[in-house]
């Protein structure tokens, strides 16, 4: 997936990342996706467009403090969101 802005958000930043649409099926807000290892919750999702807020602790923390618009991160999207739609593909 790719960062597609960094904004302020209160105390936290607001990042807006971009993944390939085959994804963007299992994301959902409100939902859960691990970015680089991180387990966030979605705030909105659009297309294949979503968003999430990370806290000055985990900013800090982490290597998401030095992250800027165009970085590529790991996207691991909630496990039960594939399960969910695998059955799907099994309804008759």
């Amino acid at each position: 997936a790719r960062i597609l802005s960094i904004l302020p958000d209160g105390d936290s930043r607001r990042f807006v990342i971009e993944t390939h649409p085959d994804f963007a099926r299992f994301i959902a807000a409100k939902g859960s996706v691990a970015l680089d290892g991180i387990s966030l919750t979605v705030n909105e999702a659009m297309g294949s467009r979503f968003g999430v807020n990370l806290i000055p602790h985990t900013l800090t923390r982490t290597t998401w403090g030095r992250k800027k618009p165009g970085d590529l991160v790991n996207l691991e999207v909630d496990m039960l969101a594939r399960h969910v739609a695998r059955l799907m593909e099994f309804r008759t």
